[in-house]
């Protein structure tokens, strides 16, 4: 009870955390801090942050030279509190100033090298790199840079990027670490301090440290041969140094540039073959060298014949100078070759090798431009062109087999010739022309058998496919079945070893088939005047022709203008010579050009040689109306007139001449309209060759080869008498020329 009552006479503390939040039980609960963090400060008029931790540091403060006081206090006199102030730092010469605005772009820079294997050349087995060592005294951080070299193929510039370097005993690298002749060990990368800059110096004998003196930095072979190259003015400069000055805008004079703009676009063209004989079948294949006078580069195109074998890799080596004799292999050490060693224009002489990357190549010709300028420029003529075409070669043909006797004559050979045989074509010209034309011979056994006399047979040859076929015509009282003796096919001679010919059988020849001798006794009529006449030709009846004509003609079409389209092959509304030769071959005859000539004058009534719309229609139909009884067409004058027959031969070579100025104009329009560059191009290409307005018609044909289309002469003749009737041809204006293509491009269809 005692300590019961002394619990309840003592105070009783309650935590009032752990009171519900109840309505009634709130309370208001007291801050223990109410401050708020203060992490900057103000030294000397600069805010500093004073906040320690993880991130930062306790900040870096320095001692300078404290600053006079230029505070004015006028008349009155210093206040106390200012009184007190001066007396309290009145004694004190220097003060604290933060770090990063005292030594701010305080910068303590160092010069060295580093050297770094090489294993993929064997020109050098290792590289010195030259390096710059940079460190920041505001915050105690360094960096190492590298200059970069264009195409040196290495990662330059920042090498290790700003930081605090470890110390190799640990903690940091500070600026006492750093001296004249010393290592610096960073990541594993030794650098050989070799200099410092003027401030760097200051920097330390201002802290009481002496720096050695500056040593040279490294050089490798390579900085070795640069140097040396550009070191002395009697030694040519290096390809590379050149062109690092032109690149920065030195004053380089281009001592080519007389030759650039005087010979500019003129090549010199040499033909040459190489006989190669490296390989198990000597060959002789033929080359362009293309000698360019603008900066004597020299390019090789090579020419593949048909069906070579070759890729089609025309270029055989590309523009680039060439030196003389064998090829050497010079690397970038090595120091670059002289003009004189290249190859010039007076190496090259028509009729004479010249030896080229190793290869010998024979010059045997050259063009046109190359001798005169050979001729003008070097005072050389060259010689005539050399002909270095080989002879054929003379491949046996194998023999032919002998025929087996299965099958067709042509089917069996179609299998000689290709290993999937097609089957044979037919002449159709041969069939249209000589079809039921067929000769027939009697024949009789040569040396028969006593039952074989007084056989006769009968031996036809069709002409139009050249079978032979044999039967034996009936007999009285013979005793033999007769008919058929030999099937018509292709047949051999056997006395011959040959297929059969028209002139095998002739009478008294002796033929043999299947075993089967046969004398030939006798032929008839036709076959006679076929042989003596040299082939029987047809004769019409030309009223009974020309009625023919008009009746197919009316049943073909119901309207006469598609029948004469039809036989107007060229369209251009006009039946020629040729085109009613044809038409007559399309109704099955086969007239002379003596009876095509009488029909066509029929048609043509106005005898200009060819036959119009109007005069086609005229002799077809017949008149709406007449004025006389039982009136019919005027008949066919039978007599051949030679007059007209020249007549009709020039109208058609007139037509033959307009189709092939159609042709010529649309062909060299569709260049120039259709293909704007090219009409540029030309306007470009006709100053370059004359200084005057007018060209010839070979400069134009010139020029449209030159931009890459290459016409006929003939053709480009034609084109400019057309656009330009009346003009001369050896004078054209050329503007003019081109304003016309263009504007009557339109003006001429391509098809009618």
């Amino acid at each position: 009870l005692r300590n019961a009552e002394d619990m309840a006479g003592a105070p009783m503390e309650v935590d009032m955390n752990h009171v519900p939040n109840l309505p009634g039980y709130g309370y208001r609960r007291k801050q223990k801090f109410n401050g708020r963090p203060q992490t900057f400060q103000m030294v000397n008029g600069v805010r500093v942050e004073q906040k320690e931790g993880v991130t930062f540091e306790r900040p870096k403060l320095v001692k300078i030279q404290k600053a006079q006081d230029t505070r004015r206090h006028g008349v009155t006199g210093k206040s106390i509190t200012t009184t007190e102030f001066i007396d309290h730092h009145e004694g004190a010469t220097e003060t604290q100033h933060p770090a990063w605005d005292a030594l701010d772009r305080h910068v303590l820079r160092f010069f060295g090298w580093f050297q770094e294997a090489v294993v993929e050349s064997n020109l050098e087995n290792y590289r010195v790199r030259h390096c710059v060592v940079m460190y920041y005294l505001e915050d105690d951080t360094c960096q190492v840079t590298e200059k970069k070299q264009d195409n040196s193929g290495i990662p330059q510039g920042q090498l290790i990027r700003r930081h605090r370097f470890p110390a190799p005993d640990g903690g940091y690298l500070s600026w006492q670490d750093l001296s004249i002749g010393n290592t610096l060990n960073v990541y594993g990368r030794e650098i050989m301090v070799c200099d410092c800059d003027a401030f760097t110096r200051e920097f330390y004998e201002h802290q009481g440290i002496e720096q050695q003196a500056g040593e040279p930095l490294a050089m490798d072979a390579f900085m070795e041969m640069t140097a040396k190259g550009g070191s002395s003015l009697g030694i040519p400069k290096t390809a590379e140094k050149q062109y690092r000055e032109v690149q920065m805008g030195g004053g380089h004079v281009n001592a080519d540039m007389q030759q650039f703009l005087e010979f500019d676009r003129k090549v010199c063209r040499f033909y040459a073959v190489l006989d190669d004989v490296l390989l198990p079948q000597f060959e002789r294949r033929p080359f362009i060298l293309l000698f360019f006078l603008a900066d004597d580069t020299v390019e090789i195109r090579e020419q593949y014949p048909l069906n070579s074998g070759r890729d089609s890799f025309p270029i055989f080596f590309r523009r680039n100078k060439l030196a003389r004799g064998t090829v050497e292999l010079h690397g970038p050490l090595d120091p670059p070759r002289k003009k004189d060693a290249f190859v010039r224009p007076e190496d090259f002489a028509v009729g004479f090798p010249i030896q080229l990357l190793g290869y010998t190549f024979f010059v045997y010709d050259a063009d046109e431009f190359t001798r005169e300028f050979y001729e003008k420029e070097l005072g050389t003529p060259l010689d005539p062109r050399v002909d270095v075409r080989l002879p054929n070669r003379a491949v046996p043909k194998p023999p032919t087999p002998k025929y087996t006797g299965y099958g067709s004559w042509e089917d069996s050979l179609g299998s000689v010739n290709c290993l999937m045989p097609k089957p044979p074509k037919r002449d159709m010209v041969k069939l249209f022309e000589k079809d039921g034309m067929i000769l027939r011979f009697t024949a009789q056994y040569h040396n028969p058998k006593a039952e074989d006399q007084g056989r006769i047979f009968v031996v036809n040859y069709h002409l139009w496919d050249d079978t032979v076929s044999i039967h034996e015509p009936p007999q009285r009282n013979l005793g033999i079945m007769t008919g058929r003796y030999l099937e018509k096919g292709v047949h051999v001679n056997q006395m011959t070893g040959n297929l059969f010919h028209p002139d095998d059988l002739r009478p008294g020849a002796i033929i043999k088939v299947y075993n089967r001798e046969f004398e030939i006794i006798d032929m008839d009529e036709y076959t006679r005047k076929h042989i003596e006449l040299g082939g029987v030709t047809r004769t019409y009846d030309l009223t009974a022709v020309l009625e023919k004509i008009r009746e197919g003609m009316r049943q073909q079409y119901p309207l006469v203008r598609d029948v004469f389209r039809k036989f107007d092959g060229d369209k251009d509304g006009v039946i020629t010579r040729k085109e009613f030769h044809e038409a007559l071959l399309k109704w099955g005859f086969q007239p002379t050009d003596e009876e095509v000539m009488i029909l066509m004058k029929h048609f043509d009534t106005r005898k200009d040689g060819q036959i119009s719309f109007n005069e086609f229609c005229d002799a077809l139909l017949d008149e709406d109306y007449t004025t006389k009884m039982l009136h019919t067409k005027p008949p066919l004058n039978q007599v051949y007139d030679a007059n007209y027959a020249d007549r009709a031969q020039a109208r058609m070579s007139e037509r033959a001449e307009t189709e092939k100025v159609r042709a010529a104009v649309r062909a060299i329009g569709e260049v120039l309209y259709k293909q704007s560059r090219k009409f540029f191009k030309l306007f470009k290409e006709f100053p370059h060759m004359t200084h005057e307005e007018n060209v010839t018609c070979d400069q134009i044909h010139e020029a449209l080869l030159n931009v890459g289309h290459d016409f006929d002469p003939e053709d480009v003749k034609r084109c400019v008498l057309h656009v330009l009737p009346g003009v001369d041809p050896q004078q054209v204006p050329y503007v003019a020329f081109l304003k016309a293509m263009v504007t009557s491009f339109h003006d001429l269809s391509a098809s009618r």
